[in-house]
């Protein structure tokens, strides 16, 4: 990794990942090297009023007219060589849901899922003056704590669906000397219980630079067909049991602060979706590097 990428990538890759495993992959297409690694620690806003249901999306949420997401993530990577690495990631999140409750509970929060994988470059070569690495991701997603994810309605404001998952990914990264860079990777996931496995992608172009970083980026998920869709026929009121698809955008951008400390800020939105709501985020993190 050349100089020009190292600083702006060894401060931020990891910082930004740590903010929403639900919307975005928790890697990148940077390697931090061996002997190296990052902790950061990441606050997430989210709320939405509408939901997209199936056939079209409703502008209300069932049993609550607004619903606001809080999360807090801590996220830790360790280069074990040169082209592997480790990530862990766990989030404590906080989910609200605002008038129209009738009764039902409106605050659910706790630790969410606690996520362990590792990255391996599995190869890498020039196309012209660019870098292209090719790498493999496997990991496994995993409830850390004894959160409720029931039948019922009330559960559309659960903080997960208390499934542990297993994800396979294949990335391909390409890195030009002026320092923009072009990411996809896709894969699959396979959830235990009735939470439906899913496809899932992801792609980002943006630019690496000494004292600035920035990308914008998409990310999908696909849910398999076996999943129920909220409020249709075979639908029980389990939540997790329903097909969540969507497609997610989003940017953000990075600066160091000092030497070994960083900051980003971050914003996302839902623009299509299945059995979710119509969320907009906005992240703000720092990260400590080594």
């Amino acid at each position: 990794m050349s100089k020009r990428y190292s600083l702006s990538i060894f401060f931020f890759a990891t910082l930004l990942l740590g903010t929403s495993a639900r919307a975005q992959s928790l890697v990148s297409g940077f390697m931090v090297g061996k002997g190296h690694g990052s902790v950061s620690f990441t606050g997430t806003a989210e709320r939405y009023k509408s939901v997209y249901l199936v056939p079209e999306r409703v502008r209300e949420v069932p049993i609550f007219r607004e619903i606001k997401v809080s999360s807090v993530s801590v996220y830790a990577n360790y280069g074990i060589s040169d082209k592997v690495e480790a990530v862990v990631s766990l989030p404590y999140v906080k989910s609200e849901g605002e008038g129209n409750g009738q009764g039902f509970t409106n605050s659910r929060s706790g630790l969410q899922d606690i996520s362990g994988l590792l990255k391996f470059k599995a190869y890498s070569t020039t196309v012209g003056n660019n870098v292209l690495d090719l790498l493999g991701v496997v990991g496994v997603t995993t409830p850390a704590s004894n959160y409720q994810s029931n039948k019922g309605l009330e559960y559309i404001i659960a903080i997960g669906n208390r499934a542990t998952k297993v994800n396979t990914l294949g990335i391909a990264h390409l890195k030009t000397p002026s320092g923009v860079f072009l990411t996809g990777q896709a894969g699959y996931s396979l959830r235990t219980g009735r939470v439906p496995n899913a496809f899932l992608a992801d792609a980002k172009v943006g630019y690496a630079g000494l004292k600035f970083y920035a990308e914008a980026w998409a990310s999908f998920q696909q849910s398999s067909s076996k999943g129920t869709d909220i409020l249709q026929p075979g639908f029980d009121l389990y939540f997790p049991a329903t097909r969540v698809n969507y497609t997610r955008v989003g940017a953000s951008v990075f600066r160091p602060l000092a030497k070994g400390v960083g900051v980003v800020l971050g914003a996302s939105q839902y623009v299509a979706g299945r059995n979710l709501g119509r969320s907009t985020g906005l992240s703000v993190g720092i990260s400590y590097n080594y």
